[in-house]
């Protein structure tokens, strides 16, 4: 194809030759396009199985006022990578949009929090041998976990919050009764735990079940967990009248007390799963240009709750197609829902089974597929029981996206009432930036200053910072408010003073508002860090307590002489200033704390030393009972330490001596 195939009428105005040549020269392979805009803004990152044929769609026509119009007509630049599938295309093209965050492709939250229950071991029968002290390797671990997974342990998984993982874990304390103690804690003990007063655990610690039963204890978990309930409940049975036959009635007694638990609990459960074991079930709802998907997971054949997911730039990806194949794709819902399990489950592994409100891509599907080595289906018209795990995740997500659009709505209006009760610009309100300070310590000890941001209607978490306070006199809040002030916008006022009425960049961009935790005394310091740097006195607000300290009573302290403002205790705006102040306090706190600890432990100045890193650091506060007990230690006794050499062992004692 060459440019001169796409007709001249057809041809979006403002696209340089040079660019419509680089089309006109695309082959005709899978890859993935990038869409730049004039100033380098990524606009939109898409795959082909036909590079040439998709991308000349763009330009080949007049999309008009369209969404795809509008994009269209802002390209500048285009990139493109061939692979050598569409599989690699599909891949390429989703971690790029993580990476970039296109504003005209949706994207999900690149969640990798997911939690697991892990056994310890490979589950091979370990005997234990030693007279002495049990070991732990030969007794597995019940925990939560959180990473990347190995071939040393056993996972189940993922669940969809921490929560479902530890109701979990209570149920296997009470039914199998596993240890979930460390094992530096489990290879010291001399007397059972309370866990095992009130029947959470067989003591393994103190050798009060051997470690055969305690191995079978194990496998009955495990198959629990796998989905094997019908099979594990008639082996249970079969166990327990074997027992009493043999006339051992204490134990034939333990086992029809876990079947009736674990009877209970499977009773419990509000999704009767049938014969599948492993399915997520996954709902999509689009309303008032926001989206949420509803993902909930049946694990093992028990239902482990579901969790709700928000896309971003829905309204700007709203139109654009998906893929080659439109037809596979015919509505936004059926879109937002290809972007999430293409975006979710390429990093995430997928269940055999997905129960779909929308058809799925076959070409996405085979991509699962071939990466999980292993068959994965897809079913968007269930009928029977899979249709009333539709049913109740399609309301699962109208609920969560009504919930959502009205606490948009709710801290929408906040931020206008609070915008124009302090004469703030109220163009673009989702551009409005507030930072909001506050120092914490206590008696001055780990002074830290907190600087919260909020933009867009919510707290931007990734741009808090925390700041140690140093060379100040304890408990001096003016002076530490002085040096965080400073060291925020210094910069920022020499790049002023330097560009002028240039536009700056984003890292130099002042706030709207900068609200202060304090009355007159922390506002007037302020105002002589902004002046001395030259800075705008009316962005300074200080939060000043009411009479009596309480809540609702605040007044607002300006620094360009303004009167006071109280803003009265049902004031939408004065609620936005209390939700930023409040959450400014707990950063500033969380982070003392942690600084204070770490100080009082000590810990971080033996590990300041060089050639001590964590794990030697651990190895001796443990083999020394804390920093006091190292400080004591000679060289001879640091020496006997795993990992600490004779001359390491010299450096240690001159350090702290």
């Amino acid at each position: 194809m060459s440019e001169s195939s796409v007709p001249e009428e057809a041809k979006p105005t403002g696209h340089t030759s040079e660019l419509l040549a680089q089309v006109a020269a695309l082959p005709p392979l899978p890859g993935v396009y990038r869409y730049f805009d004039a100033a380098g803004n990524v606009l939109y990152v898409g795959k082909a199985r036909n590079l040439k044929k998709r991308v000349s769609s763009y330009f080949g026509r007049d999309h008009g006022g369209t969404r795809i119009g509008h994009m269209v007509g802002k390209i500048a630049r285009l990139e493109t990578t061939v692979v050598r599938s569409e599989a690699e295309a599909l891949i390429l093209e989703n971690n790029l949009i993580k990476q970039l965050a296109p504003k005209y492709n949706i994207l999900f939250r690149d969640d990798k929090s997911y939690p697991y229950l892990k056994l310890t071991g490979t589950g091979r029968f370990v005997p234990d041998l030693d007279p002495g002290a049990p070991s732990p390797q030969a007794y597995a671990r019940m925990a939560y976990y959180r990473g990347a997974t190995d071939k040393r342990h056993r996972y189940f998984g993922p669940y969809p919050g921490a929560w479902a993982v530890k109701e979990t874990i209570q149920l296997m304390q009470k039914v199998f009764r596993l240890r979930t103690c460390e094992d530096t804690v489990f290879a010291h003990r001399t007397r059972p735990c309370l866990l095992y007063q009130i029947k959470r655990c067989t003591g393994p610690c103190v050798r009060l079940i051997s470690a055969e039963d305690y191995a079978a204890d194990v496998a009955q978990a495990e198959r629990f967990l796998r989905g094997e309930t019908h099979d594990l409940l008639q082996d249970m049975e079969r166990r327990m009248m074997a027992h009493a036959e043999a006339l051992e009635f204490e134990q034939a007694a333990d086992i029809r007390n876990q079947i009736g638990a674990l009877s209970k609990v499977l009773h419990q459960q509000a999704v009767e799963v049938g014969g599948d074991a492993d399915v997520d079930i996954l709902a999509v709802k689009v309303q008032g240009g926001r989206a949420c998907v509803n993902l909930a997971m049946v694990r093992g054949g028990r239902h482990l709750g579901d969790r709700a997911y928000f896309p971003s730039h829905v309204e700007d990806a709203q139109g654009l197609a998906f893929d080659d194949g439109d037809a596979e794709l015919p509505t936004i819902e059926a879109q937002m829902l290809d972007a999430f399990v293409a975006q979710h489950y390429l990093g995430t592994p997928a269940p055999a089974q997905l129960i779909t409100s929308e058809p799925v891509s076959q070409s996405l599907l085979q991509t699962l597929a071939d990466k999980e080595e292993a068959r994965i289906s897809a079913t968007h018209a269930p009928r029977g029981q899979r249709r009333v795990w539709l049913e109740m995740a399609q309301q699962n997500a109208a609920l969560q996206l009504a919930r959502l659009l009205a606490e948009e709505g709710s801290q929408q209006a906040r931020t206008r009432a609070l915008a124009e009760a302090l004469d703030l610009p109220v163009e673009n309100l989702d551009d409005l930036r507030i930072e909001c300070f506050d120092i914490s310590h206590t008696a001055g000890e780990a002074t830290q200053a907190s600087c919260v941001v909020f933009q867009g209607h919510r707290m931007v978490s990734s741009e808090y910072r925390r700041y140690k306070i140093e060379g100040i006199t304890p408990g001096d809040d003016y002076a530490a408010m002085r040096q965080v002030l400073e060291r925020r916008y210094g910069k920022i006022a020499e790049a002023l003073s330097e560009q002028g009425d240039v536009q700056l960049t984003r890292a130099a961009r002042m706030p709207d508002l900068v609200l202060v935790d304090g009355g007159k005394g922390q506002v007037a310091m302020a105002r002589e860090v902004f002046e001395r740097l030259g800075l705008d006195l009316s962005l300074i607000v200080g939060v000043e307590k009411g009479e009596g300290r309480k809540v609702g009573l605040e007044e607002l302290v300006f620094a360009d002489g303004r009167e006071k403002v109280s803003l009265g205790k049902d004031s939408a705006a004065l609620m936005l200033v209390a939700q930023i102040r409040d959450e400014a306090h707990r950063f500033a706190i969380t982070g003392m704390r942690a600084q204070r600890a770490k100080v009082r432990v000590g810990g971080s100045r033996i590990e300041e030393i060089p050639g001590v890193g964590r794990a030697k650091r651990a190895r001796l506060l443990q083999r020394f009972g804390g920093v006091r007990g190292v400080e004591a230690a000679s060289v001879q006794e640091l020496a006997t330490v795993e990992g600490i050499s004779r001359t390491l062992a010299e450096e240690i004692y001159r350090a702290l001596h």
